[in-house]
C-alpha cells in the first residue's frame, strides 16, 4: 500500500465480509473463534504463495513424472500468546505437518511496552521461513520484540500475519524490521489513547477465550 511498503493488505471479499462479521461486537465467542480461524486461513493463503519449492521424481498409477513440493524444512508457525492461538488452526490447515512454536508476550496497560515471559520454537531456525501470528498489530511493540527473538535463534526468513492492523504497528515495524513483510486483512484509521485499534475489534484475546 502507499506509504507502507511492508504492508499487504487482503482485500478478498471473503475476507472482508468476514472480517465485518468478526468487528461486530454482538457477534458471540463461538462464532468469533470461528470466523479468526477462517480468515486466517485466507489469509495464509497469500502468506505462504511465495515459499521455496523444489522438484522431486514421483510415480502416477500411470507413469513417472515430475512434481514440485515445498523445498527444506517445512515452514513454523509461531503464535504470540495469548491470542495468536486463535489463528494456529487456520494456518496448519494450509500446511498440517508445520510445527508450532511460542512466544509468550503480554502489553503493559500502563506503558504499553511488551513483557515476555515463554519462548519455545521448533529447531533450525536458520533454515525455515517462519509465520508469525497475533490477530492485532497495535503499537508494535509486542510484534518487533517476538521478530527480535526470533532473530537471536538465527531465523531470517520471517512473515507476520494479523487481521487488524494499525498504521503505527506497521511503521514500527518497518523501522525495526524493514525486511518482514506484514499481511492483514485491515489497515485501520489509529489507535486510541489506550493503544486499541479505531474501529478495531476490541481485545481479540478476551473475546477469542470469553473473557471480555
Amino acid at each position: 500500500m502507499s506509504g507502507f511498503p511492508n504492508l499487504t493488505v487482503l482485500d478478498h471479499p471473503l475476507i472482508q465480509h468476514k472480517l465485518g462479521m468478526l468487528r461486530e461486537r454482538s457477534t458471540p465467542t463461538k462464532i468469533f473463534k470461528e470466523l479468526v480461524d477462517e480468515i486466517s486461513m485466507l489469509v495464509a493463503y497469500e502468506v505462504t504463495s511465495s515459499l521455496q519449492l523444489e522438484e522431486v521424481e514421483i510415480y502416477t498409477p500411470l507413469e513417472g513424472t515430475k512434481v514440485r513440493r515445498l523445498a527444506g524444512l517445512r515452514p513454523a508457525v509461531i503464535a504470540i500468546l495469548r491470542a495468536g492461538l486463535g489463528m494456529v488452526d487456520g494456518v496448519t490447515r494450509l500446511i498440517p505437518d508445520a510445527p508450532v512454536g511460542h512466544i509468550g508476550l503480554y502489553r503493559d496497560h500502563d506503558t504499553l511496552q511488551p513483557v515476555d515471559y515463554y519462548f519455545k520454537i521448533p529447531p533450525g531456525a536458520a533454515s525455515r521461513d517462519f509465520i508469525l501470528v497475533d490477530p492485532m498489530l497495535a503499537t508494535g511493540g509486542s510484534a518487533t520484540a517476538a521478530v527480535r527473538y526470533l532473530r537471536q535463534q538465527g531465523a531470517r526468513r520471517i512473515r507476520f500475519m494479523c487481521i487488524v492492523a494499525a498504521p503505527e504497528g506497521v511503521r514500527t515495524m518497518a523501522r525495526a524490521h524493514p525486511d518482514v513483510e506484514v499481511y492483514a486483512a485491515a489497515l485501520d484509521r489509529q489507535l486510541n489513547e489506550r493503544g486499541y485499534i479505531l474501529p478495531g475489534l476490541g481485545d481479540a484475546g478476551d473475546r477469542l477465550f470469553g473473557t471480555v
